[in-house]
């Protein structure tokens, strides 16, 4: 659950910090709501989920952060502040910025389904890097006032619901399992 709350979080960040203009303020301040109220859920069935663990409802984790990660992660920092900068070497707009984060995220994914032997995060993976594509391909367009809804607000969207979906389906499963074993 903890890496769900860290999406989550992630989420609503992409949301709040990209919901902008050309959408209107309305639109804007009910996605950053929205964002904020999916994020705090998840915080809710974090601790659901802890206390469930703690009070002996929960198995045993394996590992996540072994060495294929720790790989994964220092990949992902290098490809994302030296991409920052090939982008701006290359003159692109600073809307390109949140299309590179996006598209490293959304590989980062990708690369951690197999390690993690977690399919389910390959979903949100391939979804934030053809959102990041698909902004990358904007940028350098008359469409570049677009970019953040695509790869930031989209994205977030992403996150939430997967996060949202898992977190559900998670707390949902423990507590049937925990009305069987009663």
């Amino acid at each position: 659950m903890t890496g769900l709350l860290v999406g989550a979080v992630f989420g609503a960040v992409f949301v709040v910090v990209n919901a902008q203009s050309p959408l209107n303020a309305l639109t804007v301040n009910l996605l950053r709501v929205a964002a904020c109220l999916a994020a705090a859920s998840v915080v809710a069935m974090w601790f659901v989920a802890a206390r469930r663990q703690h009070t002996g409802g929960g198995g045993t984790r394996p590992n996540m952060f072994g060495r294929g990660y720790l790989i994964v992660v220092a990949a992902e920092a290098l490809l994302l502040f030296g991409g920052l900068r090939v982008l701006a070497a290359w003159g692109l707009p600073a809307q390109a910025n949140v299309a590179w984060v996006a598209f490293v995220v959304g590989v980062h994914f990708l690369a951690l389904a197999p390690i993690w032997k977690d399919r389910g995060i390959a979903v949100p993976g391939a979804a934030l890097t053809l959102l990041g594509v698909a902004g990358l391909l904007l940028a350098p367009t008359g469409a570049v006032a677009w970019v953040p809804l695509v790869s930031g607000v989209l994205s977030g969207v992403a996150l939430l619901t997967g996060a949202v979906a898992f977190g559900w389906r998670n707390v949902t499963a423990r507590t049937a399992d925990h009305q069987v074993a009663a």
